[in-house]
């Protein structure tokens, strides 16, 4: 009788462990859902949506807080991919809070450039880089064109130029109807 009730209790114990350990290895950090609509979101950081940046707005999204439709970066594109996942319909892009303009950097004149830092101070991802009294200059690999720096800038040395397509950067387009059209000709006549 003793032998059962041992074997119960050692059985016990492995399973609670392994339980135990798991629940510390396995552990999700946050909310999955949040996670999801904060990697389709552009990461801009620009604050055009209300809120105060990519994250805070992915929360608000899951709260049922916001719409999917006030990310102008995002876009279109951005917009359908938050209703795929949400199970939502799309929406148009809510023109209040601004307009789709593609992916852009900002690029400082270095020659009109007076070294204030409010450029500086304004960019939340730290892609400019410069000291007081020098000139600045932007890392644009990290610039995520947000804008928030045209508007601080007393001298307008600042300017937001499209990002230049290349292989880093292309995508694959979708095809045109047209191009559907004569793909699908061959079938329609085949199956007559």
């Amino acid at each position: 009788m003793l032998t059962p009730i041992l074997a119960l209790g050692l059985l016990a114990a492995v399973f609670g462990l392994l339980l135990g350990y798991s629940a510390i290895r396995f552990r999700v950090e946050g909310e999955p859902i949040v996670e999801q609509i904060n990697a389709i979101l552009p990461q801009t950081q620009c604050g055009q949506c209300g809120y105060a940046g990519c994250r805070p707005y992915a929360e608000a999204i899951a709260a049922g807080e916001a719409d999917i439709n006030q990310c102008p970066p995002g876009g279109e594109a951005g917009i359908q991919a938050l209703a795929d996942l949400l199970g939502r319909d799309p929406l148009p892009l809510n023109e209040s809070h601004g307009e789709h303009k593609g992916k852009r950097v900002a690029r400082i004149d270095e020659s009109t450039c007076i070294g204030c830092t409010l450029c500086l101070q304004a960019c939340p991802v730290d892609a400019i880089l410069g000291a007081a009294k020098h000139m600045h200059t932007v890392i644009e690999a990290e610039c995520t064109g947000c804008e928030l720096c045209l508007e601080p800038c007393p001298v307008d040395c600042i300017e937001m130029i499209p990002v230049r397509e290349d292989i880093t950067t292309w995508k694959w387009p979708f095809p045109e109807e047209r191009w559907v059209d004569i793909a699908q000709a061959p079938l329609r006549h085949a199956a007559r």
